[in-house]
């Protein structure tokens, strides 16, 4: 996959020349050659809470240095455990720019496997370490410069890549997760009227 490639929900892709090609869920290379990129939904728990709200959505950029959101955005206050979407290994787990972070690489999803950041986090996890899906890998960073750089206090940054190539992570959980409407209780056609 390209260096710095991004792919939608709709699995639209930003190649290195900045061309985009929509190939039903997988990713292509800077040659419009496809690649695997296709993201299964392995995901079992949100990182945060049970329906966070998302402060702010995929926005894949045009080109790969170009402006645009490369992960999701989730309301989540400082000292919130932080999950494993889905079971994996930790491949990284430390600050990056004054912030912590703790990232994923997650079982059975393909080679490159998939791998999930989270960010700011302080870890309670190590390099190298199996996780379970649902498992705490750290907590919500609280107030502070590393709390405050990216969406600030109250969030959480949760990001998807295969390789270098930035993916929705929204794409990582099945339908019954994503579900955020009420339940409803719908008629019975065949039932018969109650007495009256």
């Amino acid at each position: 996959m390209a260096d710095g490639a991004v792919v939608s929900a709709g699995g639209t892709v930003a190649a290195a020349d900045g061309a985009v090609a929509a190939v039903g869920g997988t990713a292509a290379t800077a040659g419009g050659v496809a690649a695997e990129g296709a993201v299964p939904a392995v995901g079992r728990y949100w990182p945060v809470g049970a329906r966070p709200p998302v402060l702010r959505g995929w926005e894949p950029p045009a080109t790969p240095y170009g402006p645009g959101h490369r992960g999701v955005d989730l309301g989540a206050p400082p000292g919130t455990p932080v999950r494993a979407v889905a079971a994996g290994r930790v491949s990284f787990a430390g600050p990056v720019a004054g912030r912590g972070v703790v990232a994923v690489e997650l079982s059975g999803t393909g080679d490159p496997p998939l791998r999930t950041t989270y960010e700011p986090v302080r870890a309670s996890v190590r390099e190298g370490e199996s996780v379970a899906a649902g498992q705490v890998v750290g907590t919500v960073e609280g107030p502070g410069p590393a709390s405050t750089a990216h969406c600030g206090p109250g969030c959480l940054h949760w990001g998807l890549l295969r390789a270098d190539a930035y993916l929705d992570p929204l794409l990582l959980l099945p339908p019954w997760l994503l579900n955020t409407g009420p339940s409803r209780l719908l008629p019975v056609l065949a039932a018969p009227p109650p007495p009256t």
